[in-house]
């Protein structure tokens, strides 16, 4: 056993006054063996990874571990004005490691992660997948026994978190034992067993299998002959003893309370083999479907809208000699949820800051209901709202404070004003947070009020930059009915996201590589054009083919 937890708990105020972080937990870890932690915000699971690595002590409980420990926090730990080079030499410097022992651990770390050419690069420079592998080697310095990992691969795009798990499996068959928390529940798949945290307790300790079972007989995919799947999404989502329904491929998968499926007429039920996060939603999912959604009629949008409400023609963007983004072009009709798709380096977000007014292009044309984006660019703003990745909050301020401000921002006054903060608190389940700082709110609720704060003054057109990043799947369920009721009231939503399941939730989808456009289309589209004979592809085993289709090609013309 590298890892073995007894009856720990974990109070940061007295019990009685506030739940524990933990109460209670039992686990136990053996080498070679790969435990994934999972639940919804404020499970836990963060507390539980710092008193593994011995940065809290327990309140109660005994801990016991390997001495050679490994630990990657939720941001990686890196000094961003530091070089490559100098984070690894900093981590030795800490461990004490003599040189001889940093000369062969160096070479064989940057062989693994692949950062060798970047050894001089600083650390603030390199993508998100650059910045998780160069985390993962400094917490590989001592080359440890147990290997701690608090949510990894947040940020990053697939092909990367590919990448860093098949590092992690060498690992495990190397012999290390480790311990990762997750909130994308796919990769809990390639664990051991998985540890189900809520409010503090282990609510399950079982492998992905015995876990997935759970479901079993009760997970549909769901097809209607009379209506798209924005719209049996919401139906289906009303329906007595629905736990969950979500969209993917051409239909909606359904997780039910019961087996009894009740269809109505125009509907087609198929029973498919259920999932860690079928689950998952099963235990914990109800809250997420009790959302109210809008009472207008849905909008079906019209990709032949004469007039768009974006309209991108021929969008380029130099950096001195390098072009980021080369002849882009797309359009956006009123209530259509677009995604913004590609790896690291891939040129959407160059992209998606020249859509918000935030850079300007070197060439091409961008169109916001028929204005001009270029020459017109207070007017067209008013009609925007902008989610960021960061969620652009300002921490010490209350969630009322911020609502406040970002009101007047937008130029609101008065009772207007009075009226949009109370509907943002309301709407968004806010009001027990109203007096609270932005920077102490959980992540799930930091997403809701830069939500908020987005929507004061009723945009028409919303842009969303990886809103859901380490975000759990109750949270994601809960943000993703939001904007299909914004959709569903004409609001335009461009969303980009790293998170393919999530690119299901779109009528249409860009896909973007070497700053080009790669692939267009609806998701089933999209994913036909990486299908081999009759079978279909995942949306991520899509985006992997068309992206490693295109490089080599690019490798190839080079």
């Amino acid at each position: 056993m590298l890892l073995t937890l007894q009856a720990v708990s974990k109070f940061f105020a007295p019990p009685e006054k506030v739940r524990p972080a933990l109460q209670n937990v039992d686990l136990q870890l053996e080498a070679g063996k790969i435990m994934a932690v999972l639940g919804p915000d404020g499970a836990g699971k963060t507390t539980l990874m710092r008193l593994c690595a011995g940065l809290m002590l327990p309140s109660a409980g005994a801990i016991q571990h390997a001495d050679r420990l490994g630990y990657m926090p939720q941001r990686f730990g890196l000094y961003e004005d530091l070089t490559v080079q100098e984070n690894i030499n900093l981590h030795a410097d800490l461990h004490g490691l003599s040189m001889q022992e940093r000369s062969l651990r160096f070479q064989s770390l940057l062989r693994l992660t692949a950062l060798g050419p970047f050894h001089k690069r600083r650390a603030g420079a390199l993508s998100g997948g650059m910045k998780q592998k160069l985390g993962l080697a400094c917490a590989l310095l001592l080359q440890p026994d147990l290997l701690l990992l608090d949510e990894p691969t947040v940020g990053v795009d697939p092909l990367s978190r590919r990448e860093l798990w098949d590092i992690i499996l060498g690992m495990k068959e190397a012999g290390v034992g480790v311990l990762v928390s997750t909130a994308y529940l796919d990769e809990a798949e390639h664990a051991d067993r998985l540890l189900l945290l809520h409010e503090g307790r282990v609510l399950s300790d079982r492998t992905p299998y015995e876990f997935a079972q759970e479901c079993q007989g009760r997970v549909y995919a769901v097809h209607s002959s009379s209506c798209g799947r924005r719209t049996l999404q919401h139906r289906l989502s009303e329906r007595d003893g629905v736990l969950d329904a979500v969209p993917t491929a051409d239909a909606v998968r359904v997780v039910m309370r019961s087996s009894a499926a009740n269809p109505e007429d125009d509907e087609q039920w198929e029973e498919v083999t259920p999932r860690v996060e079928d689950s998952f939603m099963a235990r914990l999912g109800q809250t997420a479907m009790q959302l109210s959604m809008p009472e207008q009629k849905l909008i079906v949008p019209d990709v032949q809208d004469a007039e768009p409400a974006v309209m991108v023609d021929q969008l380029c963007k130099n950096f001195g000699e390098f072009q980021a983004v080369r002849n882009v072009s797309f359009s956006l009709s009123r209530g259509e949820i677009f995604g913004l798709l590609g790896a690291n380096g891939a040129g959407k977000t160059t992209t998606f800051r020249m859509l918000c007014g935030l850079l300007p292009p070197s060439s091409g044309e961008i169109r916001v209901r028929g204005q001009d984006m270029t020459q017109v660019q207070v007017n067209v703003r008013r009609q925007m709202g902008y989610v960021s990745q960061k969620f652009a909050l300002y921490d010490n301020l209350s969630c009322e404070q911020n609502l406040r401000f970002f009101a007047q921002a937008y130029g609101l006054r008065g009772h207007y004003a009075r009226e949009r903060i109370r509907w943002a608190l309301q709407s968004l389940d806010l009001q027990a947070y109203a007096k609270q700082n932005a920077g102490l709110l959980p992540l799930g609720f930091k997403q809701r009020l830069s939500l908020g704060c987005a929507l004061m003054h009723e945009p028409q057109i919303l842009f969303l930059d990886e809103p859901t990043s380490g975000v759990d799947p109750l949270a994601r369920r809960e943000f993703w009915m939001r904007i299909n009721g914004l959709a569903g009231q004409g609001v335009t939503v461009l969303v980009t996201t790293h998170f393919m399941d999530e690119a299901e939730y779109c009528d249409r989808l860009l896909l973007m590589s070497q700053g080009e456009v790669l692939a267009q289309g609806s998701p089933s589209q999209v994913r036909a054009l990486a299908a081999t004979g009759d079978e279909m592809p995942s949306m991520d085993e899509a985006f992997a083919r068309l992206i490693h289709a295109r490089e080599a090609q690019f490798r190839r013309s080079a």
